[in-house]
């Protein structure tokens, strides 16, 4: 589908990557990563044909079709959602048209969105628009530069198990390691200069490079022990005459070993090795809000809700997009007043709120490396440089202006400051955003050290299950409480699930109504299949619940076959079998529904058999 032969590009003398080749077939899935300004985009870039390279080719199949969404979409003009949702070709092509209409109402857009001018709209929800539309459209290859850094939690899961059946293949650049591990079939780690391929996902990638170096540098240690050895005696014996012949031999062994010595890739970023500032210690009451009421003009989000946050709690706000999540955030920094209702801090209760906004907070007139001193706290140059560099600012950056920052840089100068002179509750939105893997893994890091209380937004999994240990659910103006970690929540909220699917089962004790009186011939009518039921029985339960419950066994059994077969590679090399696959995933998905709706109304009539028996 894809060649990418001996590229190489340099940026004002900088060699960004030399002689890198990759190849990308059906059905693959491949991450870029690497460390930032390693030139991951601009890799993208050249093989869209966006940059040129200093040497090496592209060349694509003919015939394949590329669809592609970058990190920031270009500016929106007078047109719709839906027309940039449907391009120009399928302006009247009723099912593709129906098709973006549900893409949409998955991603977070309401009905009343579609005839709304893009540009009322943020980035975020304009790029929301855009993928959209590749979705819909299939490319056969599609390209992805930071595609979750605008969407929240819940529609970034849609979005992931969407993809984990998308027909064509994709490359992808992301900072999500959740995101990474759940859709990769191999990582591309561009790092000096080089590109290595790993197969697998990101999990795996990390155990395969750490074997891999760990093999490299004991090679690489060997051959200089043989170096030294072999210098040993060339510098010893050099100058005899009886030894001089094998003194030269030995430097032609030097020069052999050196041509062919291992190459050892740079490590990755050391583990930040300093210690945050610690806040004053809280009242365990640390914030409180009592029957909050707020609404944006005549759409009330709140309606009378309480909240009491607990010193040490590390609380993830989740729940469906527009459901109010920023909002209670904000009505908890203070950001938004109240129409109605009671906010309080605890006893030496103090806040601090990281939004993107933040950022306008800072000097302009000031370097990063002053802004970052610009803090109470007493701190050590070192250990600021160390924290600035964890967070991207390394060498010459610390000096740049504030002022010359993009949007994402100054969002993580703001966290810096955050982090060296912190509050005793922290009240984050979206905090990894414009961070890459190393930096987010920094973060976890600090956030683990820190002894405070940490209420925070996310659609980082990884960063979620890392830090959380109770989750609120925000949903149609109500929060509900979950006192575990995200994977506690998953699993109560599947039980839940599990539990109104079967609400009406046989085995459960049920309070019965009154049954209400009947002729003599309804009666005999009843008898007659409470006996045909009894008869019917094996073990206890009835033939057609037995029977209806294989079915469903075997219908999952090929709903998980089928699933693994969209995710091998080979799948995709014959043609047409994927698009096979996925119309009879389709038909086995719509059966599974009505055999679980035939086995629910089973169990509810021999209910009912059961309880006028009885009376």
């Amino acid at each position: 589908m894809l060649t990418v032969a001996g590229l190489s590009k340099s940026f004002g003398g900088r060699e960004l990557f030399d002689d890198v080749s990759l190849t990308i077939m059906s059905g693959d899935r491949i991450a870029i990563t690497g460390p930032n300004g390693a030139g991951k985009s601009t890799l993208i870039k050249i093989i869209l044909g966006k940059e040129e390279p200093d040497g090496g080719s592209v060349s694509f199949i003919r015939g394949t079709r590329v669809g592609y969404l970058p990190q920031e979409s270009e500016p929106a003009g007078d047109e719709t959602v839906m027309e940039v949702a449907v391009p120009h070709e399928h302006e009247h092509d009723g099912q593709f048209i129906a098709k973006v209409k549900q893409i949409l109402a998955s991603l977070g857009f309401k009905q009343t969105d579609h005839d709304r001018p893009a540009k009322e709209m943020s980035g975020g929800w304009i790029m929301r628009a855009h993928l959209a539309r590749l979705l819909a459209e299939e490319p056969d290859l599609l390209m992805l530069d930071e595609p979750t850094n605008h969407l929240d939690l819940e529609t970034l899961i849609w979005f992931q198990d969407y993809l984990k059946y998308y027909p064509g293949a994709i490359l992808m650049i992301s900072h999500d390691r959740e995101f990474l591990n759940n859709l990769c079939t191999h990582i591309a780690e561009l790092r000096s200069s080089k590109i290595m391929r790993y197969t697998g996902n990101y999990d795996s990638y990390l155990e395969q490079r750490a074997a891999m170096e760990v093999t490299l540098i004991a090679t690489a240690q060997a051959q200089q022990r043989k170096i030294d050895q072999l210098q040993t005696f060339a510098d010893r014996f050099g100058a005899k005459a009886s030894k001089a012949s094998q003194a030269q031999s030995k430097r032609k062994q030097i020069e052999r070993i050196k041509e062919e010595m291992v190459e050892v890739p740079d490590g990755p970023e050391a583990a930040m090795g300093f210690r945050f500032p610690q806040p004053q210690r809280s009242g365990q009451r640390v914030i409180t809000l009592e029957k909050i009421k707020f609404g944006y003009g005549d759409k009330l989000i709140y309606d009378g809700i309480d909240l009491e946050v607990e010193r040490d709690q590390r609380i993830v706000l989740v729940g469906p997009n527009g459901a109010g999540k920023s909002t209670l955030l904000k009505l908890l920094a203070q950001v938004l007043t109240p129409q109605a209702g009671v906010h309080k801090l605890g006893h030496n209760a103090k806040f601090g709120y990281f939004a993107q906004h933040r950022a306008a907070m800072l000097n302009p007139q000031h370097t990063v490396f002053q802004e970052a001193l610009d803090t109470p706290q007493r701190i050590t140059e070192q250990a600021i440089r160390t924290v600035l560099g964890s967070f991207l600012f390394r060498g010459d950056d610390i000096y740049k202006p504030v002022k010359v920052l993009s949007g994402g840089e100054k969002s993580r100068l703001a966290l810096v400051k955050l982090l060296l002179d912190p509050p005793n509750l922290l009240l984050m939105d979206e905090p990894t955003t414009h961070l890459d893997l190393a930096s987010v893994d920094a973060l976890i890091e600090a956030l683990k050290q820190y002894q405070g209380t940490l209420v925070f937004i996310s659609h980082d999994v990884h960063f979620i299950r890392a830090l959380s240990t109770h989750v609120i659910r925000v949903e149609a103006g109500t929060l509900k409480h979950f006192g575990g970690g995200y994977q506690y929540y998953l699993d109560k909220t599947a039980q839940s699930a599990r539990a109104a699917l079967t609400s009406s089962s046989f085995g459960s004790t049920v309070s019965r109504p009154t049954a209400p009186k009947v002729d003599r011939k309804e009666q005999k009518r009843l008898e007659a299949a409470q006996r045909q039921a009894r008869s019917d029985q094996k073990n206890g339960i009835p033939k057609r619940i037995a029977a209806l419950e294989k079915e469903i066994a075997d219908l999952e059994a090929k709903e998980r076959d089928y699933a693994a077969e969209l995710e091998k590679p080979e799948t995709y090399h014959s043609g047409g079998r994927a698009t096979q696959i996925n119309r009879e995933l389709l038909q086995v998905t719509d059966r599974l529904a009505k055999a679980t709706a035939e086995w629910e109304a089973a169990g509810a009539e021999l209910e009912r058999l059961n309880a006028a028996s009885a009376d």
